[in-house]
């Protein structure tokens, strides 16, 4: 359906009814809108009856003030409009909520801290694509389930209160700020109501994303063995058919808790322990005494045992790849980068939050030990996998995602293996953030969120 983008002038009441709206008379014709009859405006959630007038020699949209006050909308901003002639209804949109974990109100130039310059950035990607985007919490989520108070960057951050969205994309860092009744009930609704989408909408578990995808033929050679650690008898299976194993927490991010068991001689054992300060190792002298050590901390946190990897590394750091994979105008999944990330001295995992470093996939191939006969088609290899491990996401996984993180690792034979999938990624894991710079993830994040909301 034809969309058209347009400015919208806020003028005074006094002069301009609040249920009539003044618009190019070329929008008009492009979009087929019948004047001086009741029609429905539709912003989101928000409806009112209107009638729209022709002017000629203008080409954009006039309301008034206390009409644009209930839409949340100000002066200058730049919409797309489109005419549904089945149901009557002039929408405006679409309007993108985009819900955050925290607010600093207190800090009125960095509202949403570290990631404020990330949420500046889409509200500039979002004005040029003629989209308009807020930025909420739970807590401004109000109870009709109508509305939220909403934060707008114009020249400035501020609260405004808007209509619920026509798509929503889920940013919520904790599952327990996910799990909240208030939010749960706000997206239901606003699915229900109003026809909004939601993408994004779950955390994954890695014991969810392993145990669904062994279901697909087409990716199973990407999945090292894994299974939710239930009790020694399983870890003991696990390490006698494996030199190494991983144990990693289900619910853990940044490579928060890993721990690497390592056969060491006899019945040895060595565990590495990932912490904030590098790596601590501890022997142990049988398999046993290091599953009593952990038994203790079974009984909060599950762990995924993995098979160990021999994967290529750089002067003994250890290389994997961060795929951002998202789906794009025509709702299709594409890959929008790939990088390495090359583990940092003290650590074996490759998290930026753990001193880990950023190349592109030639650069990290080019400094590995993988042999230069499978460097050539790396890159490929990494993409087709990707995608592959996308969709299978999509087909096997009952929840709606617009972006995914997706974590690969290449052993020494150049083999393609998934290490994890994140369904919330960071959005500095591509490429590096600078002021007025909007990157292809946001472009492409927005394009998404048109195709969903018909605009």
């Amino acid at each position: 359906m034809s969309t058209t983008k347009i400015d919208v002038q806020v003028i005074s009441s006094s002069i301009l009814s609040e249920d009539v709206l003044m618009l190019a008379e070329s929008a008009i014709k492009q979009l087929k809108i019948p004047t001086q009859q009741q029609i429905m405006l539709q912003f989101g959630s928000f409806r009112q009856s209107v009638s729209v007038a022709p002017v000629s020699r203008y080409q954009g949209l006039r309301m008034s003030f206390a009409l644009a006050r209930k839409m949340g909308i100000e002066n200058g901003t730049t919409l797309r409009l489109q005419y549904r002639p089945g149901s009557k209804v002039l929408a405006l949109g679409p309007l993108i909520g985009v819900l955050v974990s925290r607010e600093f109100p207190e800090q009125p130039d960095k509202p949403f801290g570290a990631i404020t310059m990330f949420c500046r950035e889409l509200t500039d990607a979002c004005r040029k694509q003629g989209a308009f985007v807020y930025f909420f919490t739970p807590s401004a989520i109000h109870t009709t389930y109508r509305s939220v108070e909403g934060w707008i960057y114009t020249t400035k951050w501020h609260r405004a209160t808007v209509p619920a969205p026509d798509v929503v994309n889920n940013r919520l860092t904790t599952r327990k700020l996910e799990n909240m009744p208030v939010v749960q009930q706000f997206l239901q609704e606003i699915k229900q109501r109003y026809g909004a989408s939601v993408f994004n909408e779950k955390f994954l578990d890695k014991s969810e994303v392993f145990d669904a995808l062994k279901h697909d033929s087409s990716v199973q050679r990407y999945l090292p063995e894994s299974h939710l650690l239930r009790n020694y008898t399983m870890l003991k299976s696990m390490c006698s058919r494996y030199p190494v194993v991983f144990l990693k927490p289900v619910r853990g991010s940044l490579g928060k808790g890993i721990i690497r068991l390592s056969k060491a001689g006899g019945e040895g054992w060595q565990a590495s322990f990932t912490t904030t300060a590098g790596t601590r190792r501890t022997a142990y002298p049988n398999l046993l005494k290091f599953f009593s050590a952990i038994s203790g901390k079974m009984k909060t946190v599950r762990y995924l045992v993995q098979q160990g990897l021999t994967l290529i590394d750089s002067g003994g750091r250890p290389i994997d790849f961060r795929a951002l994979v998202q789906k794009n105008a025509t709702g299709k999944w594409t890959i929008t980068s790939i990088v390495g990330r090359t583990a940092g001295s003290q650590h074996y995992v490759s998290n930026l939050a753990r001193g880990g470093t950023l190349a592109t996939v030639r650069e990290s191939v080019a400094k590995s030990n993988l042999p230069a006969a499978r460097r050539g088609d790396a890159s490929s290899r990494l993409s087709r996998a990707a995608m592959e491990i996308a969709r299978s996401v999509d087909t096997f996984i009952p929840a709606h995602f617009g972006e995914l993180g997706i974590d690969l690792a290449m052993d020494t034979a150049g083999r393609v293996w998934l290490l994890e999938v994140n369904s919330k990624p960071s959005k500095n894991d591509n490429t590096p953030l600078n002021e007025g710079k909007i990157r292809p993830s946001v472009r492409i994040m927005i394009q998404y969120a048109r195709y969903l909301s018909g605009f």
